[in-house]
């Protein structure tokens, strides 16, 4: 990865960053991939000669090293629950939602690089940026550290969630939640299609709508139709089942 001087005051922001995993008793081998874990997308598509890669394609490693450690952890965590059970509990641990808590506990904001139109918009606030800085954080870790150290940050940043999960309720995702209702209720599976995009192609806002038959019960809109979906489903859910 080359990131340009020009766009980024190199030293300082190694030393910061070298700061912030010495609290997580890391001493990183390569600065630059944890440098690179931090970029968001809005500064490639707007400037791409400040830094020619951002961290949304590391999402891809993380899945497969995060779920390997949570489903090893909670298979021998839990010898009497059903396979579906841990499925769960699994998804429950490993979604956004969670993540971005994660990401608020480590002030992972701090360490963003957004570009200027993000910054004023507060995007340092939003729940899934933060849950994708985790998520590239532990790719960083993985790959820098090898398996081991990327265990250890699973079970002591994400896994130790499980008790606030289990103790609320929270196994279960609103898309989970309102289709499992509605088929129960209605005996009708939700549809959620698609009704607008907004913004220039590398800033869309998505908007969502949830529909039972041919009835739209609720929308939402964000910058990913994964939740733009997820949180249409919640106010389905509220709207429909919530007072039952």
């Amino acid at each position: 990865m080359v990131i340009t001087k020009k766009a980024i005051n190199w030293e300082y922001e190694a030393k910061k960053i070298t700061q912030f995993l010495k609290t997580l008793d890391i001493v990183p081998n390569d600065i630059s991939k944890f440098i690179l874990c931090f970029i968001h997308r809005s500064i490639v598509n707007e400037r791409p000669d400040y830094a020619p890669e951002h961290n949304e394609r590391l999402e891809f490693l993380w899945d497969a090293v995060l779920e390997l450690i949570v489903t090893e952890k909670l298979f021998l965590d839990f010898p009497k629950k059903a396979e579906w059970e841990l499925t769960d509990i699994r998804s429950a641990l490993v979604r956004w939602k969670n993540l971005s808590k994660v990401a608020i506990d480590l002030w992972l904001n701090n360490y963003l690089f957004l570009w200027k139109w993000e910054e004023k918009t507060w995007w340092r606030q939003n729940e899934y940026i933060l849950a994708n800085t985790v998520e590239s954080l532990l790719w960083a870790i993985y790959l820098d550290q090898w398996f081991e150290v990327a265990k250890n940050f699973v079970l002591k940043n994400i896994y130790t969630k499980l008790d606030d999960i289990l103790s609320n309720n929270l196994t279960k995702d609103y898309k989970t939640l309102f289709q499992e209702s509605a088929q129960a209720e209605y005996e009708f599976t939700p549809k959620y299609e698609l009704i607008s995009e907004e913004w220039p192609d590398h800033d869309k806002v998505f908007q969502v709508g949830v529909f039972l038959w041919d009835k739209q019960i609720a929308t939402w809109k964000w910058s990913s139709k994964k939740k733009a979906q997820e949180d249409a489903a919640k106010n389905a859910y509220n709207i429909l089942f919530n007072n039952k």
